[in-house]
């Protein structure tokens, strides 16, 4: 369930989208743990958050330099972690935080907790021959529970909708372009501040996958070695766009490529972070993950639905 897009006077920052409630629906899904559906594994992407719900724990590192209200830029380096447990096969709770280091040229240095932030998330719909999914969560930021030099005094809640599909079902003609797949997300973040303490925004973003994993075992098999034949090359694109105050309309976000590492257990990765705009900031950040499958380490105790 994890996402990086944050809205904050930090755009380029990476942070947690934070949760709280959400109605649950009715359906009927052929996926099975985190995000699978058919032949399809959509992996834990870092800064938009796939289509799938599991029990797993998300562990990251985040450094970049971020552009500060008088044009300097400072240092933030953020150590992240999240914990996703399945309430039923298709439904999760989540909680999770971040430790923010804020190294400013001016001296308006700051470290400390950010907010805690809760979530749940709902798996709609699941069509395994057209390797599809669609999810539906409700993100709150619980305000006052981190620093007061880190964390913001309001909350934020955010329902978004999430979406995985992978190009599996394309004709055998055109093999190779079988292991692309695209996820992504939408969501309004809905702020208990004025709008300038913390403006409305949306949260957006979309990913663009290559499956290395897929192609060897549903197309060719080209025998590559250990660890390329388990990597997922990626480029993430997340992004935030004020809807409210004096910034209404401006967009700020990163290009994030990477590669990712996964196998049955977990997944490791590494994304370079690329500034959209200056409004964003000028300098390249990177983002470090570690990823584990409690569904299928633990699957009779830690890893199994509570219900």
């Amino acid at each position: 369930m994890r996402t990086l897009i944050k809205r904050s006077a930090l755009p380029a920052r990476a942070a947690l989208l934070a949760t709280a409630a959400l109605a649950c629906m009715t359906c009927t899904s052929t996926a099975s743990a985190h995000a699978v559906v058919g032949d399809r594994v959509f992996p834990a992407t870092m800064t938009v958050d796939d289509p799938g719900v599991g029990d797993e724990f998300d562990a990251q590192f985040g450094h970049i330099k971020a552009p500060t209200d008088d044009g300097d830029a400072m240092n933030v380096n953020t150590v992240s972690y999240e914990w996703d447990k399945l309430i039923t096969r298709n439904l999760a709770f989540s909680i999770a935080g971040d430790y923010v280091s804020q190294n400013a040229p001016n001296g308006n240095s700051a470290k400390g907790w950010d907010n805690i932030t809760l979530g749940v998330k709902y798996l709609v719909y699941a069509n395994a021959a057209h390797e599809f999914m669609a999810s539906v969560g409700l993100e709150s930021e619980i305000g006052g529970t981190g620093a007061k030099s880190i964390g913001d005094s309001f909350s934020t809640f955010t329902p978004t909708a999430y979406f995985g599909k992978g190009f599996g079902d394309l004709p055998a003609s055109l093999g190779y372009l079988r292991p692309f797949a695209i996820t992504g997300e939408i969501g309004p973040n809905i702020t208990t501040a004025s709008s300038d303490q913390g403006p409305n925004s949306l949260d957006w973003g979309l990913t663009l996958q290559y499956s290395i994993p897929y192609l060897q075992n549903q197309v060719k098999d080209l025998g590559l070695p250990q660890p390329f034949s388990n990597l997922i090359p990626v480029v993430e694109f997340p992004m935030n766009t004020c809807t409210a105050g004096a910034c209404s309309g401006h967009t700020t976000g990163t290009i994030n490529p990477g590669l990712i590492w996964i196998n049955r257990y977990g997944q490791l990765g590494v994304e370079a972070q690329i500034p959209v705009n200056r409004a964003t900031g000028n300098h390249v950040g990177v983002l470090f993950q570690a990823h584990l499958f409690f569904d299928d380490i633990f699957p009779n105790s830690l890893g199994k639905p509570l219900f």
